[in-house]
C-alpha cells in the first residue's frame, strides 16, 4: 500500500483521502504490471483504480536485456531454436501496455466500433483522474468466462455466451482489424444486465492491441472462408501469402487446433475429440522445430493472433463449446462483409457496388440457410433419440 500511495501522490499530487471516499487496501487483483483496487469516489461512484508498480518502468528496458541475452545463448546451443520474435514483440508490446492513457484510448475506441453489440460492456475510463501510471475507470462485478459455476447459479447460458464471445472476436478481427490480444478469463467477464437482465460479456484490460494492416486482415479473411469451406488450394495459397512456405498444412493445424485429416474433411463439419486433442498435443513436440521455424516467418501481427486464437479456444473448452458449427460460421459471415466492404470500396461505379451488395446478401442467406438446416438435422436426431428412449421404457422387458 505505500508503494500504491506513492504512485497515486507521485502522478495525481493529493493523497488517497482526499480523492476517495475510501479505498479498499487488498487488491482486486494483481499481477507483473499493476494491481487494481476497488474505490469509491466522494460523489458516490464505485471505481476500478488500476496503479501501476513503481519500478516496473525502469526495470523492464533490463528484462529485456536479460531476454534478449538469454535468447540469444539458447541460439548459440540449439541451433533450431528460432525465438528471437519474442524478443521483438517485447520491445513493441511492452512500453503501449506501460502507457495506461494508451490503455485508456482503446477502450475507448473498442467501445466505439463494437457499439452494435449489446450484450458487450466496456467500463467507461474517468479521464480527470488518469495518468501514464494510474487508470480510473468505472467498476463492474462478473464472473469470469470460463466459470461454469457462476454461470449456472446466475442462469446464464454458457452457449450464447461462447456465441458472443465468437461474434466480438470475428468482428475486432476480420472487420476492424483491431484485436484486443489478452482475452485471458481474468479480462473476461460475464454477468447479467443490472437493468434488463440479458447476459452481458464485460471486456477489461485494453494495454494489448494489434492493429492489422489491410493486406493482412483480408488474406487472412481468404484464409479462414478457405478453411470453413474446405477450399485447399486457396488454404494453400493464402497459407504462403501469410509467410507458411511450404509449411502451409502445419499452420492450418495451428489456426484451428485441428489434426491435418480434420482440416481436410471440413473443420465445421465435427467438433474436435479427445482423442484428436491428444494425437495433436503428441505430435506438437516432434514438431517443434517446424512450429520455431514457421513462428520466425509469419508476420509479426500473426503471432498476437494465435496467442488470441489460444485463449479463446481454451475458454471454449472449458464452456464445452469449442469448434461448434455456429462459431465458425459466425465467422465466415465476418469475412463475407469484410471482403464485401472492401471490394466496394475498390468498385468503379455505383452498378458494381450494388452487384457485390447483392452477392453479399446471397453468401450470408446461404449462411443462413445453412445454420438452420444443421439446427433442423439437430432437433431430428434429438428426436430420434427421444423417440427409441421412449419405445424402449414402454417395450416389455
Amino acid at each position: 500500500m505505500q508503494e500504491v500511495q506513492q504512485v497515486i501522490r507521485e502522478d495525481l499530487g493529493k493523497e488517497i483521502p482526499d480523492l476517495f471516499l475510501s479505498f479498499d487496501d487488498t487488491p482486486l487483483g494483481a499481477a507483473s504490471l499493476a494491481q487494481v483496487h476497488k474505490a469509491v469516489l466522494h460523489d458516490g461512484r464505485t471505481v476500478a483504480v488500476k496503479v501501476q508498480h513503481p519500478k516496473v518502468q525502469a526495470q523492464s528496458s533490463k528484462d529485456i536485456l536479460l531476454m534478449e541475452v538469454l535468447v540469444l545463448a539458447v541460439k548459440q546451443l540449439f541451433p533450431n531454436f528460432e525465438f528471437m520474435w519474442l524478443v521483438d514483440e517485447a520491445k513493441k508490446s511492452l512500453p503501449l501496455e506501460l502507457d495506461f492513457l494508451n490503455e485508456g484510448k482503446n477502450a475507448e475506441k473498442v467501445a466505439r466500433m463494437l457499439k452494435h453489440f449489446d450484450f458487450l460492456k466496456v467500463p467507461q475510463i474517468y479521464w480527470e483522474l488518469s495518468t501514464k501510471r494510474v487508470l480510473l475507470m468505472e467498476f463492474v462485478e462478473g464472473g469470469q468466462v470460463n466459470d461454469r459455476a457462476y454461470m449456472e447459479k446466475n442462469q446464464i447460458d454458457v452457449n450464447e455466451i461462447s456465441s458472443h464471445l465468437g461474434k466480438m472476436y470475428s468482428e475486432m478481427i476480420f472487420v476492424n482489424g483491431f484485436v484486443h490480444c489478452d482475452p485471458h478469463p481474468g479480462n473476461v467477464l460475464v454477468r447479467k444486465h443490472p437493468d434488463t437482465g440479458k447476459a452481458e460479456i464485460v471486456l477489461l484490460d485494453h494495454g494489448l492491441y494489434q492493429v492489422l494492416t489491410e493486406e493482412f486482415r483480408l488474406d487472412y479473411c481468404h484464409l479462414w472462408q478457405s478453411l470453413i469451406w474446405t477450399n485447399m488450394e486457396r488454404v494453400k495459397e493464402y497459407s504462403q501469402r501469410l509467410g507458411a512456405a511450404e509449411l502451409y498444412p502445419l499452420f492450418a493445424c495451428m489456426l484451428t487446433a485441428r489434426s491435418w485429416d480434420s482440416v481436410k474433411r471440413g473443420i465445421s463439419q465435427a467438433p474436435a475429440t479427445a482423442t484428436e486433442d491428444s494425437e495433436i498435443r503428441g505430435n506438437a513436440a516432434s514438431y517443434l522445430p517446424e512450429i520455431s521455424q514457421l513462428l520466425n516467418h509469419v508476420p509479426r501481427q500473426m503471432l498476437l493472433i494465435l496467442k488470441t486464437n489460444d485463449l479463446l479456444r481454451s475458454i471454449e473448452t472449458t464452456l464445452g463449446t469449442r469448434s461448434s458449427a455456429s462459431s465458425f460460421l459466425n465467422m465466415s459471415r465476418c469475412c463475407i462483409r469484410a471482403l464485401a466492404e472492401h471490394r466496394k470500396r475498390d468498385a468503379c461505379s455505383f452498378f458494381r457496388r450494388i452487384q457485390i451488395s447483392f452477392s453479399e446478401a446471397f453468401s450470408l442467406w446461404q449462411i443462413n440457410l445453412h445454420e438452420l438446416l444443421l439446427r433442423v438435422k439437430g432437433l431430428r436426431l434429438v428426436c430420434c433419440i427421444s423417440t427409441l428412449l421412449g419405445w424402449l421404457t414402454r417395450a416389455p422387458h
